[in-house]
C-alpha cells in the first residue's frame, strides 16, 4: 500500500468514527475510537508515542503523537470548532521531529470532519518511500 492509500484509508476509519459519534466529545474519545478502527482495517499503528525534542544537541522536552500509522504517517487530532494555522504548524512540527514524510491533522469537533496533510520539507530517507510503493 503506498502512502496515499495509507492516507486515504486513514481518513475513511475517521469519517467512520465522525459519521457515528458525530462532533461534540473530547479528543480521547475519538482517539479511542480511532484506534478501533483502524485495528479493524488490519492498519498497524503506535498510539501516544513519545518522543524527546532537542534544541541544538540539548534535551527540552518530550511531546506525544497522537498516533503513528504503519510507521510512516504521523496522525494528529482535534476537537475544535474549526482548524487554525497554529495546529497545521503543530502538526508540520511533528512530521520533523518524528522524521516522517507526511502528517494528517483531524479534526473531529467541527459538524463536518475537517483533515489536513503535511508533508514534511526535511524529509529524506527515500527507501521507506520506495518500499512503500507496492
Amino acid at each position: 500500500m503506498n502512502i496515499d492509500e495509507l492516507t486515504y484509508k486513514i481518513n475513511g476509519c475517521a469519517m467512520k468514527v465522525h459519521n457515528t459519534l458525530g462532533n461534540g466529545f473530547q479528543e480521547v474519545i475519538y482517539q479511542r475510537c480511532l484506534a478501533i478502527e483502524l485495528e479493524r482495517a488490519g492498519i498497524s499503528f503506535a498510539r501516544e508515542q513519545e518522543l524527546t525534542i532537542y534544541y541544538e544537541g540539548i534535551d527540552v522536552g518530550t511531546r506525544r503523537a497522537d498516533f503513528i500509522v504503519e510507521e510512516i504517517v504521523v496522525v494528529e487530532l482535534k476537537a475544535i470548532i474549526n482548524l487554525e494555522d497554529v495546529h497545521l504548524a503543530q502538526a508540520k512540527n511533528y512530521v520533523v521531529a518524528y522524521d516522517k514524510p507526511i502528517g494528517l491533522l483531524i479534526n473531529f469537533g467541527s459538524t463536518s470532519l475537517q483533515f489536513k496533510k503535511v508533508f514534511n520539507p526535511k524529509y529524506n530517507n527515500p527507501e521507506i518511500l520506495k518500499s512503500r510503493k507496492s
